[in-house]
């Protein structure tokens, strides 16, 4: 079963940007990157980041929150291991897509202009740097979260990305 959970959380790293097509990215002339087996690049394979250091390796991602399919993160979580302090869902882009989008919610307006500060990753992965998500993925699109003083997820007005 372990090795199943694998090979889809593999494959769903394997999307292509091309195809999610990202609101965040529409116009911009910007993919985000792609987490993968063999790096990060965009679809037309042109790595143009410095590779990142992921706070997990594949082999410590867990079976927490299977099936949900893809989301963006910001390496606020996912290299700096910080938790999720924002996320919204908003309708997926397609099948493969869950809607979620995760921050940690001290990005500056700067560093969010920036795809290279972005993974694409499966939901199970970013639920094993922040199990308290958990809670919070079957939430309908149009879905808006932020912690509270005392770390527990608030829902808050869902406010579109600017396309």
């Amino acid at each position: 079963m372990q090795e199943g959970i694998l090979e889809r959380q593999e494959a769903n790293r394997d999307l292509s940007a091309e195809a999610l097509d990202f609101r965040y990215t529409r116009g911009s002339g910007v993919r985000p990157p792609q987490r993968t087996s063999h790096g990060l690049g965009t679809p037309d394979g042109l790595l143009t980041m410095t590779p990142k250091r992921f706070r997990l390796s594949a082999d410590q991602i867990q079976p927490i929150a299977v099936g949900y399919g893809s989301c963006i993160a910001s390496d606020r979580i996912v290299v700096d291991c910080a938790k999720v302090g924002y996320c919204y869902r908003e309708p997926p882009d397609n099948d493969l897509d869950s809607g979620w989008r995760f921050f940690a919610g001290d990005e500056s307006d700067d560093y969010t202009a920036n795809a290279d500060n972005f993974v694409l990753d499966d939901v199970n992965t970013i639920a094993n740097y922040d199990p308290d998500i958990v809670s919070l993925i079957e939430a309908p699109a149009a879905s808006a979260f932020e912690r509270d003083p005392q770390g527990k997820f608030v829902e808050v007005d869902f406010e579109p990305p600017d396309d």
